[in-house]
């Protein structure tokens, strides 16, 4: 396939390329739009979550050029977004032991995509690295931090609320029974 020489055929440079590279960077777009959707829908009182996300996704395109383009995801951002986690467990401590059902009024459902898009970045960085590129130890690193962090900003999101969450027992994994 060919890229168009009419650039209005055109919606990303790299869009025709079998690179794994190009993949990430749609992934990664995928990424800060569902934060951005997040953001937008997220209630006005709940301003810790509003300046997080705020920070969180110009961050998600600044890791999207971060395998093609210039590193710029530093050590500094994960530490300040380890603190954020650190802040957004102690106020949902005990909310959820265990694997529950991805529910909730907006904006949880924009940030349980979200959470799926930092999983989606971190296999294709897998393979990307299987394809021969280098990838930066931090990035996937980032990547995971944001799948907790998202996911511990919806259980305070769902706590503020008064939400529960909805408990998934897997019949593929856990104790057998006798019927297995």
């Amino acid at each position: 396939m060919q890229r168009s020489a009419d650039l209005d055929e055109v919606c990303y440079p790299f869009i025709h390329e079998t690179s794994p590279l190009c993949d990430f960077e749609v992934i990664t777009d995928e990424l800060c739009g569902n934060i951005g959707a997040a953001l937008s829908s997220l209630p006005t009182e709940m301003t810790d979550l509003h300046a997080d996300l705020d920070t969180l996704q110009p961050l998600a395109f600044h890791l999207n050029g971060s395998i093609r383009g210039r590193l710029a995801i530093q050590e500094a951002d994960l530490t300040w977004a380890k603190a954020r986690l650190d802040h957004y467990r102690n106020e949902a401590d005990g909310r959820a032991d265990g694997f529950v059902l991805p529910r909730g009024d907006v904006p949880v459902p924009f940030l349980n995509l979200a959470r799926s898009g930092a999983k989606k970045a971190i296999r294709q960085m897998v393979r990307i690295e299987e394809a021969g590129i280098e990838v930066p130890d931090v990035l996937p690193r980032f990547c995971n931090i944001l799948c907790n962090l998202f996911f511990a900003m919806i259980l305070v999101i769902n706590q503020r609320r008064g939400d529960t969450e909805v408990a998934f027992v897997s019949k593929s994994y856990g104790p057998r029974t006798r019927n297995d």
